[in-house]
């Protein structure tokens, strides 16, 4: 596996702090493989570690609640008053009363880095039951650097189309063969939306729930509102209410396998919280629904560059205009950016529409446009960046 520096670079930092360390994310985005890279560099520094996985029958049979947890870990830390040792916990929810634990280790000159399987410990139970003694981290699937890397190291080949179909979950690439990776990602689905989610959060509306599950990962990277969800359920046959929408969607937010982005209106200058556009956390959520093999390419495009600029750390929000509106407002450390996306802008009739969206906007802004094209189509105001160069960036201002 490739070393995710991006990550424990940000990690690093909090190696020494009493805080709990939770490396969180969509389940096989590869948490547990940063949590062994953290691990293998801290022990090559020559510092004591403990490390207890608790799938683990042989763990989890002898460590199994918070005393044994703690019996444990004090007998084998470094009795040295003076040297910290570092704690490594995978699926820490196996443990009963697992909090008590680790916010009583925490004060004893350890340093505790946990993992929590989405099905069992999701965002928001950090939050309730370490109340703030903890600083998370969250990983995503690869984008496409990534991706290249990891392929180089198998010695493959991954193209950009690949990227707009299968995504960034690492396993995909070790498959040789498309009908492998569709059945892989088939499976993983099944676990995350259906198995994890649904038995999670005790959903008794369950042919609802797939539904609903279903329209909105097919249909990334559009504006949405509770009523549309509404209405195309009803249209379904199926009785519900917002409530109930606005409970699962939260379901497939806390478990990582989509997100929101808000509208910012120029006209009220604030963000709109009616409606919102969602994205996959991973295109291949889209990619296995599409029947017989269609791909979504349009929407996923717009996806996995939504995903590029979380992994750069931009803030995003859709721009809404007297005109229209921009897909993406991102800001990062007082800069911001207007982004429109599109995967070709050749034909007259969308080139005029995209670069309709930047008329009578201030240059108080850098705009720019995304698109598949290899051709430049710059203006004297908009910056044409193509998909290929834009996947090698590590920044925006790398565009100059």
């Amino acid at each position: 596996m490739i070393h995710r520096e991006h990550y424990i670079s940000k990690i690093r930092p909090f190696f020494d702090s009493d805080l709990i360390k939770i490396i969180t994310g969509i389940r096989r985005c590869g948490k547990s493989v940063i949590k062994d890279q953290i691990e293998n560099e801290i022990k090559a520094s020559g510092k004591p570690t403990i490390s207890l996985d608790f799938e683990r029958h042989s763990v989890s049979s002898v460590i199994y609640d918070a005393d044994t947890l703690i019996e444990y870990i004090e007998e084998h830390r470094s009795h040295d008053p003076e040297e910290k040792t570092y704690i490594f916990l995978d699926e820490i929810q196996n443990v009963e009363d697992w909090n008590i634990a680790c916010r009583s280790l925490r004060l004893d000159n350890l340093s505790i880095f946990i993992t929590g399987s989405n099905s069992k410990l999701l965002a928001k139970e950090f939050t309730k039951e370490l109340s703030g003694r903890y600083v998370s981290f969250c990983i995503k699937p690869f984008v496409y650097k990534e991706i290249c890397m990891y392929a180089d190291m198998l010695g493959k080949k991954k193209s950009i189309t690949d990227y707009l179909i299968y995504g960034g979950f690492p396993k995909t690439l070790e498959f040789d063969d498309n009908d492998s990776v569709i059945q892989y990602l088939n499976d993983l689905d099944q676990q995350i939306v259906m198995n994890d989610i649904m038995l999670r959060y005790k959903v008794k509306k369950q042919e609802l729930f797939r539904r609903l599950v279903n329209y909105v990962l097919i249909s990334n990277s559009r504006i949405f509102s509770a009523n549309s969800i509404l209405k195309y359920l009803r249209g379904q046959g199926l009785d519900c209410s917002i409530n109930t929408i606005m409970k699962y969607i939260g379901y497939l937010e806390e478990a990582f396998v989509i997100r929101s982005v808000s509208q910012y209106s120029t006209k009220a200058k604030r963000e709109l919280s009616f409606f919102k556009k969602l994205y996959d956390e991973d295109v291949a959520f889209n990619t296995i629904r599409q029947p017989h093999g269609k791909y979504d390419l349009t929407h996923n495009l717009e996806n996995i560059i939504y995903n590029e600029l979380i992994y750069m750390g931009y803030d995003l929000s859709v721009y809404k205009t007297d005109k229209g509106e921009i897909d993406f407002l991102a800001e990062k450390k007082g800069k911001e950016y207007l982004i429109q996306v599109a995967y070709s802008i050749v034909d007259d009739s969308i080139y005029e529409r995209e670069f309709r969206s930047f008329n009578e906007l201030d240059m108080s802004r850098k705009k720019m446009i995304i698109t598949n094209d290899d051709v430049d189509f710059s203006s004297s105001t908009v910056s044409h960046i193509r998909l290929k160069d834009f996947l090698m960036m590590k920044d925006l201002e790398d565009m100059g």
